[in-house]
């Protein structure tokens, strides 16, 4: 579950900069009132405990699961 919000945070950060890189626009500083308001803080801290945390994602071990019951192999 926390990989799945450290994910999502990504994909929010990962927005907004290519907002502010393509189009100048700080969409999290918009809605959130600018860049020094404490929502806006925290939601840019937030983005980069989730990079942090997604780096050990690297080193996990992603085996997939195989559903088994039916008897066939695929």
């Amino acid at each position: 579950m926390l990989d799945r919000i450290a994910l999502f945070l990504l994909i929010v950060g990962g927005i907004n900069w290519g907002l502010i890189g393509i189009f100048q626009f700080d969409l999290v500083a918009f809605i959130f009132g600018g860049q020094a308001a404490i929502i806006s803080r925290i939601i840019y801290t937030l983005v980069a405990i989730s990079a942090i945390w997604c780096v050990s994602l690297f080193f996990k071990n992603n085996e997939m699961v195989e559903e088994t019951g039916s008897g066939r192999s695929y």
